[in-house]
């Protein structure tokens, strides 16, 4: 069966900043989906992150400095909870759905960093993580050239996916796998790719990408321009833990 008609697992972090290296985890949520459609096993967390939502960040999620004192948990447990159970999932081989993955996986492993705790890789023996499905690298391969913004709303748009809740994690985790289901159907180059060659093939899209952003960035005048072009976690985290 094709990796898009089998099980996949959404994952989303709704976070206090833009910086997956020095931003913190708000909220997350991780939701099973199997080959038909149906949601089953769904992780939701609420973190005290332990320095203060920006009011920008919390009028995009919701979440107030009051609310994430008041009802989340400390930062540390979550932070190890969702790595155990994205680890878990890797270990049955079943393919981690995230948009835009780098910014959610990246800001997970400073977490983890951040907090003492076993890195990424080294729950899982030492080996890399993956598979990773990445709908926002894979859009950008296989649809290049298309106008418009690459936001998950718009893709969603784009293929036909209804997203419920806007940066609600649960709604964006769960519009992610559907994003990517959508995208393997109408590209059957993407779908004919097995996860761990889907990976592989997002580690290169996501290079050519970041080269060519780069690129564009010097053009326009900022010569000094770098844009990080690994994936899925960025190269400051990957080498450190």
């Amino acid at each position: 069966m094709a990796w898009h008609g089998d099980t996949l697992v959404g994952f989303d972090l709704e976070t206090t900043g833009t910086d997956p290296l020095e931003a913190r985890i708000v909220t997350a949520s991780i939701v099973e989906v199997d080959g038909g459609g149906r949601v089953g096993q769904r992780r939701d967390w609420l973190a005290d992150p332990g320095v203060p939502i920006p009011e920008e960040a919390s009028e995009i999620h919701g979440i107030s400095n009051e609310r994430a004192a008041a009802e989340g948990r400390p930062a540390r447990e979550v932070a190890d909870e969702i790595a155990r159970t994205l680890a878990a999932y890797w270990e049955d081989g079943i393919p981690v759905v995230a948009y835009n993955a780098s910014f959610d996986l990246t800001l997970l492993a400073a977490e983890l960093r951040r907090h003492g705790l076993p890195s990424l890789e080294e729950r899982l023996g030492g080996t890399a993580i993956g598979p990773v499905v990445d709908p926002y690298t894979i859009d950008r391969a296989v649809d290049r050239y298309r106008r418009g913004k690459r936001t998950l709303g718009a893709v969603c748009g784009e293929y036909g996916v209804v997203l419920e809740a806007a940066h609600e994690a649960a709604a964006d985790a769960l519009a992610a796998v559907r994003v990517a289901v959508a995208i393997a159907e109408r590209h059957p180059q993407v779908a004919a790719l097995d996860p761990a060659e889907l990976h592989e093939r997002q580690i290169g899209w996501y290079r050519a990408w970041a080269e060519n952003f780069q690129d564009f960035l010097r053009r326009k005048g900022d010569a000094e321009a770098v844009v990080d072009s690994t994936w899925p976690l960025r190269e400051a985290v990957a080498a450190a833990v």
